[in-house]
């Protein structure tokens, strides 16, 4: 039997208490959603904490989950030679509590963005899906779901109460 092979990632929606919402600017996609793919032996509250920091300079704290993400699709990573597997993916509202605004390796940019205009900087479908979701959340966690490449639309297939 072959076990399949999942990468799991989070994302953070990092509210600085203000009405403004922290984006990073990386070189694929724009400005997106702060977080990342866990490590191995790493949980996934931890990995999200840690990825928020080197991306952004943000000390955060971890609420509540607003969307569970699954790629069903399989892609070549960027040397183009590489597949990357199925991806399963979990956003979180967060609450900054520290730390300074700092581009990184990962990011040339990173601001806070008035609630209201978070959409304006958002290009890419699946991700305009999952802000839509956080903006939109009323209490319910969303299923999302899509396929690679990421420029494809982004459906929301399920909604539920977890």
């Amino acid at each position: 039997m072959r076990f399949p092979t999942h990468i799991v990632s989070a994302g953070g929606f990092v509210e600085d208490g203000n009405g403004n919402l922290l984006l990073v600017k990386v070189k694929d996609e724009g400005w997106v959603i702060p977080g990342g793919i866990t490590e191995v032996g790493e949980n996934l509250i931890d990995g999200l904490i840690r990825e928020i920091k080197e991306e952004s300079g943000i000390d955060a704290e971890v609420g509540h989950l607003v969307n569970v993400v699954s790629n069903t699709g399989i892609h070549k990573w960027y040397d183009g030679v590489t597949d990357v597997p199925t991806k399963v993916g979990f956003d979180f509202v967060c609450r900054a509590v520290g730390g300074q605004l700092a581009a990184s390796d990962e990011t040339s940019e990173c601001r806070w963005v008035p609630r209201d205009q978070v959409l304006d900087y958002i290009a890419v479908p699946y991700l305009r899906t999952r802000y839509e979701s956080y903006l939109n959340y009323s209490g319910f966690v969303n299923y999302i779901e899509y396929t690679t490449p990421a420029h494809m639309e982004c459906i929301v297939k399920l909604q539920r109460t977890i």
